[in-house]
Formats: C-alpha cells, sequence, structure tokens
C-alpha cells in the first residue's frame, strides 16, 4: 500500500481529539505526509461573551472570533512537530465539524481522515451519530479512528 500524501486531522483541544493529533502525526511522519490540522468551530454571540470581555478588558480578543480556534491549532500544531510531522498546516474554519472535515479533506486532496472516537460509544452517539461514525460513513477516503478513552 503506497504511503499517504496528505492527512487531516481533527481537534477541539479536548484531550481525546489531541491523541488523535499525536496519532495522525506519528503516520505523517512515519510517512513524509502532510499534515493538516482542521478546528471547527462557530464565533460566539456577543451576548454570549459579553461577560468575557468585561473581565479580561484588554485581552478580550482572546473570546472573539476565530480566536479560541487558533489557540487550540496551535497547541496542536506544537503536539504534532513534536510527534513527528514535518510538514504541518492548520486551518480555522466556521461550521459544524463534519462539514468542515469532509471540506478540508477535499480541498486538500487528502488520502487519510484521522479522528478521536469520542462520541461513538455513547448512547447519543449511536441513536443521533457522532462525528468520527458520520466521518467515516461521509469522507470518501482512508479514516483512522484512534481509540483515545
Amino acid at each position: 500500500m503506497p504511503a499517504y500524501r496528505t492527512i487531516v486531522v481533527g481537534t477541539d483541544g479536548s484531550a481525546t481529539s489531541l491523541a488523535a493529533v499525536d496519532r495522525a502525526a506519528a503516520v505523517a511522519g512515519d510517512s513524509g505526509a502532510e499534515l493538516l490540522i482542521v478546528c471547527a468551530y462557530t464565533p460566539a454571540t456577543r451576548e454570549e461573551t459579553a461577560g468575557a470581555e468585561d473581565a479580561l478588558k484588554d485581552e478580550a480578543y482572546l473570546v472573539r472570533g476565530w480566536t479560541p480556534a487558533e489557540e487550540t491549532l496551535r497547541t496542536a500544531e506544537d503536539r504534532a512537530v513534536a510527534a513527528g510531522a514535518a510538514k504541518v498546516r492548520t486551518l480555522a474554519a466556521d461550521g459544524a465539524p463534519v462539514d468542515v472535515l469532509r471540506k478540508a479533506v477535499a480541498d486538500s486532496d487528502a488520502d487519510l481522515l484521522v479522528v478521536g472516537n469520542k462520541g461513538l460509544n455513547t448512547l447519543s452517539g449511536r441513536l443521533l451519530g457522532s462525528v468520527p461514525s458520520d466521518v467515516a460513513r461521509r469522507s470518501g477516503v482512508d479514516v483512522l479512528i484512534v481509540h483515545t478513552t
């Protein structure tokens, strides 16, 4: 089987998603693939951030727009490099996680998508679907679901 060329991994900053980043980085390092780390987000409304902005004052930018996603990506990128990935890019995109991941796979012509297994073994995940199960069914590329719990 040929080595992967482009690997996409999703993260939300949780410990389980960062475990998926670690595994994706190791695979990317072993295969010489480019790693694209993706964080889906939905910007908070003004009402949702008002209290935090009052408390943060000059640092209120930390809770606005895509800044929380960018912080998540910086952390994930550092971990990916430490785990062996040599070529790393990041992407923060507004939208539902499954949609953002599928678009990132298509736009980057990825041949592997890596996600954590969070939600697969929950009742709501079995009834309503979860990010790992939805992307495994709908991504159109190889999917590695990392056991993170």
